[in-house]
Parts: C-alpha cells; structure tokens; sequence
C-alpha cells in the first residue's frame, strides 16, 4: 500500500505540473497528454514485467493517479456544453485511440 501511495503522489504532482504548463481553452491538450503519455508508461511496466513492486509504484500509483478518465470525461461533456461537438468526438475518440495505440507500442517495445 505504501508503494502505491507514493507512487500516486508523484502521479498527482506531475498531472498537475503538465496541466499549470500546457493551457489551451480549445482543446484539453494536458489531459490528452497525460492519457496518452501514461498508458505508454502503464504498458511498459506490465508488458516488461517488472516485478510486484515497481508495478504497485510506477504502475498502479503513478500511472494511476497520473492519467484521468473523470477529467477526461469532464472535457468531453465541457466541450459538448460549449457547443463544440466535432471537437469533443474528436477529443473522445483519439483520447481513446492514441491511448490504446501506446499501450500497443509498449508492448511492441518489449514484447
């Protein structure tokens, strides 16, 4: 549990981070990031098989706390409130994408 509590503190601190340095009112480009960026990240913990606890850490901590499906969503509905619909399905559906695309190269990487 310690593991994966500290692991969700450097997740959290570098969510937040990526999100107070990319702003953009058009586009929710932090959160697609950190999406993206965590599912890679995820992929090569699990797919390397790093062992029990590096998995705790860096996958279910930082991984964990890192990426965001609820802010995701929220973006998405925010968007559709602004009345910019084609900019939430294309939000949604390469959020979706991309994500499961660099879970993919991960495993590529080191399957």
């Amino acid at each position: 549990m310690t593991l994966v509590g500290l692991g969700g503190v450097v997740g959290a601190l570098g969510r937040y981070t990526v999100a107070a340095l990319i702003e953009s009112d058009a586009f929710p480009l932090s959160t697609f990031l950190v999406n993206v960026v965590g599912s890679f990240l995820l992929g090569l913990v699990f797919f390397a098989d790093m062992g029990e606890s590096i998995q705790l850490f860096a996958g279910v901590g930082v991984c964990g706390s890192f990426t965001t499906f609820s802010t995701f969503s929220v973006d998405t509905v925010g968007l559709i409130e602004e009345g910019k619909l084609r900019t939430a399905i294309v939000y949604a559906t390469s959020n979706i994408l991309v994500s499961v695309a660099a879970i993919g190269i991960a495993w590529i990487l080191v399957g």
